[in-house]
């Protein structure tokens, strides 16, 4: 048995003063990664700090229109909330993908965005792996890896990020706030995560002693629409081979404003700005979308098993624009219109 320290924190400053950027302190909410890690020994801390207690479960409006969200609001009340339904549909939709009704119901907000990777390498602690033990190798290379990136890649890592969350707050321009001993700063969601380079046993930008105390909405632009789609080998309680989030907006047909956020392709989710750029001011459509999309997926770098999730992801996003697009995507895709 492996013995750790337990800490029950009160308040937000009571847990960073307890982690203090210690290596081997973890914070605990729900603990649906963490403590499978631990069992399987590839987490081994020496502190563990709840903050599954700390006053930061509720959605707050604020005065903007944008909505906080509390770092420990579950994923089924963040999934069901009647304002992220109504404004952000493809949030509501990204969390309901994911996981299974019991785990949403003990998952957090900010566990969710810290949640590792699911490839089996890094899982099992007799195959070398950069991410879990730094210089020991990728055993996945050359192994099984048709689950794993292909953008953004590196020789030290092939792992993806396993949320479905991230990757609609990536699209959303969602800022993730973080607080640590030094004071309170925010994050891009899109820039939360990080892409593996030489350093892929470092997730995130968050740096050690702070903690997500929320992450922020802002107000949808009117006439945005938003819709979150997940290609899986199952139909539920399965990691995404490919899954894209889209934010858009049509005015007198051109495309005013879109987003486009891709989920299983990297070791972050993907924001797809190329595809963006090319898509702003253009009239939607099947070609258009294609083209865009094509050219974003043009750096994609397939591994011997995985080329398959380049036509699947440029698809997947094809029929999303193409269902908000149109003047019936309510119906169709589930997307909620902002007035």
């Amino acid at each position: 048995m492996k013995s750790f320290r337990y800490v029950r924190a009160h308040s937000v400053e009571e847990a960073t003063a307890a982690h203090a950027g210690r290596a081997t302190s973890r914070y605990l909410g729900g603990g649906t990664n963490l403590v499978d890690l631990m069992k399987l020994g590839v987490e081994r801390p020496r502190t563990l700090i709840d903050v599954s207690r700390l006053p930061l479960d509720d959605v707050a409006e604020l005065a903007d229109g944008s909505l906080r969200v509390g770092a420990t609001v579950r994923n089924s009340d963040l999934a069901a909330h009647p304002l992220v339904r109504a404004r952000h549909p493809v949030l509501s939709q990204a969390l309901l993908a994911g996981a299974s009704g019991q785990l949403r119901n003990m998952a957090t907000t900010g566990g969710n965005l810290l949640q590792r990777t699911r490839c089996p390498y890094f899982q099992d602690v007799a195959k070398p792996c950069n991410k879990r033990e730094p210089g020991s190798g990728c055993a996945a290379r050359e192994g099984v890896h048709r689950d794993h990136a292909v953008l953004g890649h590196s020789a030290q890592c092939i792992a993806t990020h396993p949320s479905d969350m991230a990757v609609a707050l990536a699209a959303l321009d969602a800022q993730v706030e973080l607080q640590g001993v030094r004071g309170t700063r925010t994050v891009p969601a899109a820039d939360f995560h990080r892409l593996p380079g030489d350093r892929p046993q470092t997730d995130t930008e968050i740096a050690h002693g702070e903690l997500i105390t929320a992450v922020l909405l802002p107000p949808p632009a009117p006439g945005t629409v938003s819709a979150y789609r997940k290609a899986r080998d199952r139909a539920s309680y399965a990691f995404a081979l490919a899954s894209v989030a889209v934010v858009v907006a049509v005015r007198e047909e051109t495309v005013h404003e879109v987003r486009i956020a891709f989920g299983g392709l990297a070791h972050r989710p993907w924001r797809a700005r190329r595809a963006e750029e090319a898509l702003r001011g253009a009239a939607p459509g099947g070609e258009a979308f294609k083209r865009a999309l094509d050219a974003e997926l043009a750096a994609a770098e397939p591994l011997r098993d995985n080329a398959f999730k380049v036509p699947l992801a440029r698809n997947l996003a094809c029929d999303v624009l193409r269902r908000l697009t149109r003047p019936d995507a309510d119906a169709d895709a589930g997307a909620g219109a902002t007035p």
